[in-house]
């Protein structure tokens, strides 16, 4: 399996002479592979590697510290999460990762701030640029997922504009992944991240160049992806297959983990709440946000018993 390499300024350029072939690479990526990689874009390797040095001296801290702005005080995905704090699979052991998630904050009287996964930001004292840094990221993230996903709807035959008014509140979530060395005592239901397919639409992941990442091909083998700072890994998630009906598909994808330490900083780019993701063609209404909870509530270790009461 060959995962398609993107040149952005041929992608965001319609007067490109290979703006058409590109396009055409992001169709093959959505439709059959559920991967591609990204380059060229407006983020460039120092911005990448800005934030990926805020992460690793957060996550370098004691670990009293990095409670202050532990999620678990939180009926919510903001701040710090523990090794163990994520159970992506089910039938595997809590990952022994750690986290730290961000989202967009609403203003207090928007009708969607009261919902759960729009919650406050938790932000640590140290690094002190921790906060401006991650922002920063987190706007120019923003921007250039919606400007993928509006190539990608062209690609698939739809308006470009398509996806556009369903996420101008997206609950897009940013994320620093920290995995240290394998555990020496860790077993086959061990990972840094278990088996699974992302939740949502699209996924902007940069990788600090170490391997670990590896996703699963239609024949079911496991096969590695790497990229340098700069570099960007594309994969697309449950939501947008469902939304589509199954037109662009999600692929599952892992992290075993090894003897080095590895930081990666995916971004969830995900519709609004009450966006409507339901198969094009049904009359069905399923809200963006219903699903996302409800992963949400099963993945997080501290949400499993109380997600359903809240």
């Amino acid at each position: 399996m060959i995962i398609p390499q993107i040149n952005a300024a041929c992608l965001f350029d319609s007067e490109h002479a290979d703006h058409a072939a590109s396009l055409e690479q992001v169709r093959v990526a959505a439709e059959d592979i559920g991967f591609m990689t990204i380059v060229n874009t407006s983020m460039n390797r120092s911005t990448v590697e800005r934030v990926m040095d805020v992460y690793r001296q957060f996550f370098m801290l004691s670990y009293a510290e990095k409670t202050s702005c532990s999620m678990t005080m939180t009926g919510s995905n903001r701040g710090w999460g523990e090794p163990g704090s994520e159970q992506v699979d089910p039938n595997a052991n809590p990952d022994y990762k750690e986290v730290f998630d961000c989202g967009l904050e609403l203003e207090i009287d928007d009708p969607l701030a009261s919902h759960t996964y729009y919650a406050p930001n938790r932000w640590p004292k140290h690094p002190q640029e921790f906060q401006s840094v991650v922002q920063d990221y987190y706007q120019q993230a923003t921007a250039l997922s919606q400007a993928l996903l509006s190539a990608v709807a062209k690609s698939i035959g739809q308006p470009g504009e398509y996806f556009t008014d369903k996420f101008d509140k997206p609950m897009a979530l940013l994320r620093g992944n920290y995995y240290p060395p394998r555990p020496a005592t860790a077993a086959s239901k061990d990972f840094g991240i278990a088996p699974h397919t992302d939740y949502g639409c699209l996924t902007l992941l940069a990788i600090d160049g170490s391997s670990g990442l590896e996703i699963q091909s239609r024949k079911g083998d496991w096969i590695k992806v790497n990229a340098n700072p700069g570099t960007f890994v594309i994969n697309f998630g449950e939501m947008i297959q469902m939304w589509t009906h199954g037109q662009i598909k999600a692929t599952p994808h892992r992290v075993i983990g090894g003897a080095h330490e590895r930081i990666s900083v995916p971004f969830f780019f995900n519709p609004r709440f009450d966006a409507n993701v339901a198969p094009w063609g049904s009359e069905e209404v399923i809200l963006a946000g219903d699903h996302l909870s409800r992963r949400y509530d099963e993945t997080y270790v501290h949400r499993q018993k109380t997600g359903n009461q809240q």
